[in-house]
């Protein structure tokens, strides 16, 4: 871990420095059709980037991101989606760097639980205006996440979502697409051990969040990504109507009714046990299978934020 300066020292040398360094994805949903846009509005507000790189191949993500860390940016600037965006925290957790978040994804989740702008103007002025904070950092086995760890008819949906239905319908594309998947799905048994206490659920869907956002409507409104905790909740019960009738909710309206079956999960740790063991979606990578053990990481990652946000 290196050296952090205070965080208002860091916000200043943003300001009056302005070493940045831009990476976009190119493939995300408006990634390549506002490229040119972003930097130009960069330059505008005075920022001379040390670093300007598009991302078409996502297997060069990576390799891009630490090029335009070596150039010893203040600021990050990182334009994509929430896969995206994951990766980038991932790079910049507990260095001396802060990320500048540009929502140019399908939900945004990450974007919304920063409290950020989405339209491209109003985020990258918050590069000029906002402050530097520090945000919590979740961690699935030995795997940092920023938003989501997800179990169930998710990890079918991520699979099988088509691009050109994100790109016409936007967020609606995932509930529309759970709903072909759900006649064939089995509801499977969770078992979440937090505090010495194990907690038994029967659900088609498990979400654990860090973020306060997951398909780009808000979980509950006293969800934060700076509060130190996790929260486990399911998404229907174990009867396929249930879920049914909450992802049609979720589609045609955009609001969350019901957290059925139960309460929420709260913990810093938790254990996560499933019968039978399933692969895990953590911020939109499939590569853990149950069981996992998920904890957070209080104030390990630095982001530009609106000045408004409140950073515990």
């Amino acid at each position: 871990m290196s050296q952090l300066r205070a965080k208002a020292e860091h916000t200043e040398a943003i300001r009056r420095d302005r070493r940045v360094a831009v990476v976009v994805n190119t493939r995300s949903r408006r990634g390549r059709r506002h490229y040119f846009e972003v930097i130009e509005q960069i330059h505008n507000l005075g920022f001379e980037p040390l670093a300007e790189l598009s991302v078409y191949n996502p297997k060069r993500l990576r390799d891009l991101l630490d090029t335009a860390l070596a150039t010893g940016p203040d600021l990050l600037i990182v334009g994509g989606g929430d896969g995206t965006l994951s990766s980038a925290v991932r790079h910049v957790a507990h260095r001396d760097v802060a990320l500048g978040v540009l929502p140019l994804g399908t939900t945004n989740n990450f974007a919304r639980s920063l409290g950020l702008p989405l339209d491209l103007a109003g985020a990258i002025k918050v590069f000029d205006t906002g402050k530097v904070a520090d945000i919590d950092l979740g961690m699935a086995d030995d795997r940092p996440f920023a938003n989501l760890a997800s179990f169930g008819v998710s990890v079918e949906v991520a699979g099988k979502v088509k691009p050109w239905l994100k790109r016409i319908l936007g967020r609606p594309a995932y509930p529309l697409t759970a709903l072909t998947i759900l006649p064939g799905h089995r509801p499977f048994r969770a078992y979440i051990t937090v505090e010495g206490q194990r907690h038994e659920l029967l659900t088609h869907q498990l979400n654990i969040a860090n973020g306060r956002f997951h398909g780009g409507w808000q979980v509950a409104k006293d969800i934060s990504i700076d509060n130190g905790m996790l929260v486990a909740y399911q998404l229907g019960s174990g009867k396929k109507l249930r879920l049914l009738g909450e992802t049609l909710l979720r589609a045609t309206s955009g609001r969350w009714r019901s957290l059925a079956g139960g309460p929420f999960v709260v913990g810093r740790e938790m254990l996560l046990e499933t019968d039978p063991p399933m692969a895990a979606d953590v911020d939109g990578e499939v590569r853990l299978r149950t069981p996992i053990r998920l904890r957070v990481v209080p104030n390990g990652v630095r982001v530009m934020v609106p000045a408004s946000f409140e950073d515990r």
